[in-house]
């Protein structure tokens, strides 16, 4: 079992630093998605063989029991089932240790098979699912190895039951780099909702991040609010808040773009959508940063710096976007129109924090005249 372990950990560290797979061959992405267990045929395949799995009764009245998959993840889940049975019976052996990183190791292959060409954000869906998956066994394995033998532990349960849904999750994939970008962008949208919720109820508070504030019930005694912003640094919240409604709403109209617009049937739109993903997945820790500066005392120096990184994060996306296939002319009016939003409210900001350093102009001023920002190879 320990053999197995370092198997598994180790083709979890090939996948960590994997990039797209893929051969000289031509992509059949049916073929792929089912070797994989996403595809109908086999979603089929996996119903009509529930009945032929002996030995699985006892963990299918567990509540997270799944129905049986087939393709990759779906022999990976079965094996999970039968390692996690034969060591509460005393019975794990050589031959089965060797199935089980068959069937792992099988799932790990199958991912390597999607090529870099379907798209980066693809890629790194489908790799993320595999990690869990992988990462899911490596615990079981860790759990049975501390666990009594000839016991069926709460512990192993769970256990079993989260390679389960991790083998699952593969019939939750986005089949295509637009479905896979789209996730992704979502993804980066709800955690600038969360910030904005953020900043909000610190405005409510009077300055104080909620971590901050210490809870008289947990600790005994009230909690901690001796800070509190200044009326100068009130005038930053404004422009901060615009900055990061700004954003969001960049974010929810790029989504709204690529529902309408977007495609992933061509090399450059694949491309494009990829500059996009990746574009998006600097906003949040740009907004955090900004967040954390405002709570008091503020650094002004600080919060002017990290505003001017946003707004150039966020005007590096409009320029992306402005280029890309999502963004006919009719969805260009609210791309200027966020452009001029965040000149208007870093301008704000520096004028509340003039003298600190030299203004170095605008974010957005000749913002599209900028620098080529458009994907490597796109005309």
């Amino acid at each position: 079992m320990e053999a197995l372990r370092e198997a598994l950990r180790e083709a979890l560290a090939g996948l960590r630093g994997a990039g797209g797979g893929g051969g000289g061959e031509a992509f059949d992405r049916g073929r792929f998605w089912e070797a994989l267990g996403a595809g109908a045929a086999a979603a089929a395949a996996g119903r009509a063989g529930q009945a032929s799995v002996s030995g699985r009764a006892s963990l299918t009245r567990h509540p997270r029991f799944p129905p049986l998959a087939a393709g990759a993840f779906g022999a990976a889940s079965r094996e999970a089932t039968r390692l996690s049975l034969a060591a509460a019976r005393a019975q794990t052996c050589e031959t089965l240790s060797e199935e089980v990183r068959s069937a792992i190791i099988g799932a790990v292959l199958v991912c390597y098979q999607l090529p870099e060409s379907q798209g980066k954000a693809l890629n790194n869906a489908v790799r993320c699912a595999t990690i869990q998956m992988v990462e899911g066994m490596v615990q079981l394995i860790e759990v049975i190895l501390r666990t009594p033998q000839a016991s069926l532990s709460q512990e192993q349960l769970i256990s079993t039951g989260g390679v389960w849904e991790a083998c699952d999750r593969v019939s939750c994939l986005p089949h295509d780099n637009l479905a896979a970008a789209t996730l992704a962008i979502s993804s980066c949208l709800e955690l600038i909702k969360d910030a904005l919720e953020e900043m909000e109820q610190m405005q409510t508070e009077g300055g104080a991040s909620p971590g901050d504030l210490l809870e008289e019930e947990d600790l005994g005694f009230p909690g901690y609010r001796g800070f509190s912003w200044t009326d100068d640094e009130r005038q930053l919240l404004g422009p901060c808040r615009g900055l990061v409604k700004a954003t969001k709403a960049g974010l929810r109209k790029l989504l709204a773009a690529m529902r309408t617009h977007g495609g992933a049937d061509t090399a450059e739109q694949v491309a494009q959508l990829d500059a996009l993903a990746e574009a998006a997945a600097e906003l949040s820790p740009s907004v955090d940063e900004l967040v954390l500066s405002l709570c008091p005392p503020v650094n002004q120096l600080a919060l002017r710096l990290n505003a001017g990184k946003l707004a150039s994060v966020l005007m590096k996306m409009l320029e992306i976007t402005r280029t890309s296939h999502v963004c006919p002319p009719s969805e260009e009016s609210w791309v200027r129109f966020l452009a001029e939003a965040v000149d208007h409210n870093l301008g704000k900001i520096k004028d509340a924090t003039r003298g600190l350093l030299g203004d170095p102009g605008s974010a957005g001023e000749g913002w599209c005249c900028t620098g080529d920002t458009r994907p490597e190879g796109q005309p």
